[in-house]
This record gives structure tokens, sequence and C-alpha cells, in this order.
């Protein structure tokens, strides 16, 4: 095994651990935490819009080759989020009561999970492939990546959490997204050739699949509690999760 290789494969391992940032929610008085989740998935809209505008759209209208085909791939993410909510909602709606612990988690949860997958892969994708051109600078790559990763675990498994999974699903689930990381590095690593094309797709199909689950589910979530007090939290909240997204681009 080459050393870009083996380096590769331990950063996304690595990258791909950082979902149990939630282990610090799954360990919190469960009181504490439910009155502190709100403001947890403001941090989470707030660091999902900072991702998307911050960093995403920029990374994408430098390296695409067709901006607006780029953009129609992007409508296409929020319709298919769309479309993946309407089926699982049917789902919910035609399940027989008690059948089994999923009837209760709302469709956003998923779409989460899905979203974080494919984000995940390009990870893992600019990681193996930064370590192809140099071990600097995949290092520099994985250190980033991670801090960017940190806050948007934490707040993914608030989704989740607060769509109805228990805890230590939610921890699991968290886990087996940030997994595609590796497959994202396998990729780099053993076929090289597909990765440029691949991640013209993935990357703005990523970006509809996240603007969709910060627009739809999370922004209207919050809308739900409109005390002054509350509100203002929120609004903090995802200033903090945007300000954190913007620090992390002086680190890339």
């Amino acid at each position: 095994m080459s050393d870009a290789m083996f380096l590769s494969l331990f950063s996304v391992i690595a990258v791909s651990l950082v979902s149990f940032a939630g282990i610090a929610l799954f360990l919190m008085n469960t009181r504490l935490m439910r009155q502190g989740l709100l403001y947890l998935v403001g941090f989470s809209t707030g660091a999902i819009l900072g991702d998307v505008f911050l960093h995403m759209l920029p990374e994408l209208a430098e390296d695409t080759t067709n901006f607006g085909n780029a953009m129609l791939i992007v409508l296409g993410g929020i319709l298919f989020s769309f479309i993946i909510e309407k089926i699982i909602h049917w789902h919910h709606n035609h399940h027989l009561p008690g059948d089994d612990e999923h009837e209760h988690r709302h469709p956003v949860g998923v779409l989460c999970l899905v979203g974080d997958g494919i984000h995940n892969l390009i990870d893992g994708v600019l990681i193996a492939g930064s370590y192809l051109v140099s071990a600097e600078l995949g290092i520099a790559t994985t250190i980033a990546v991670i801090l960017h990763e940190i806050p948007q675990e934490i707040g993914n498994y608030a989704v989740l959490i607060h769509s109805g999974f228990s805890r230590g699903s939610a921890l699991g689930w968290n886990f087996v997204s940030g997994l595609t990381a590796v497959a994202g590095a396998v990729l780099v690593l053993f076929g090289s050739s597909m990765v440029g094309s691949l991640t013209e797709y993935l990357l703005p199909f990523a970006i509809g699949n996240l603007l969709y689950i910060a627009g739809s589910d999370l922004i209207p979530e919050l809308h739900r509690q409109s005390r002054p007090k509350q509100s203002i939290l929120q609004l903090l909240t995802m200033i903090l999760g945007i300000a954190f997204m913007y620090a992390v681009l002086f680190l890339e």
C-alpha cells in the first residue's frame, strides 16, 4: 500500500469518526438536551447555509465548466428531495400504528442523512485527491474538513433527534453517513479517471439537497417558536453557525 493510499484511508476514517461528535449530546441529560434542541437546529441551519453559500457554491463556480447546467442539477437536487420527502410522508400515512419505531420519524431526518452522505462522499474525494498531490496538502485538507465537519455533525445529530430518531439510532446512522467519505477516497484511489465528472454532478446535487433541508424543513421548524426571546436566540445560533463556516475559510 502506497503512502498516499494509507494516509488517505487513515484520514477519511478519522473524518468519519467525527460523526461521533454527537456523543456530547448523547451523554447530556435528556431534559437539558430537549431544551437546547431548537437552538442546535438553529445552529445547524446556519451551518448548512454557510456551507452552501461560503464553501460549496464558490467551489462549484470555480471548478465547473458550465455553471448554468450545474444550477439545473441544483434544482434537480431540490426536486429530488421534495419527491423523497413526499414518498416518506406517503409511507408514514399508510403505515399501521405501532408497526415499528420508524413511523414517528420526520422525513427531514432521512433527507439530512442523504445530503450529509453525499457531502461526505465529496469530502473523501477531496482528501484523497489532495494526498495524491502531496502529503502536506492532504493533511491540511483533512484538518480543514474535520474542523468543518464538527459543527455540522453536531447539528445533524440534533436534527435527527428532533426528527424522532432515538439518541443511539441517530448516532449510528450519522456514523454510517460519515462512512461515505471512505467510499469517496476509494473512488479516487482506484478510479481517478471518473472523479472529475462524478464530482461535477454530485456537488450541485448536494447543494440542492442541503438548500431544501434548510429552507423547507429547518427554518419552518424554527418558526414554530415565536416568543421574542427564543426567536432572538435562534437567530443568534444561526449567525453563529454561519460565522463558524466563515471562519473555516481561513483554514482552507
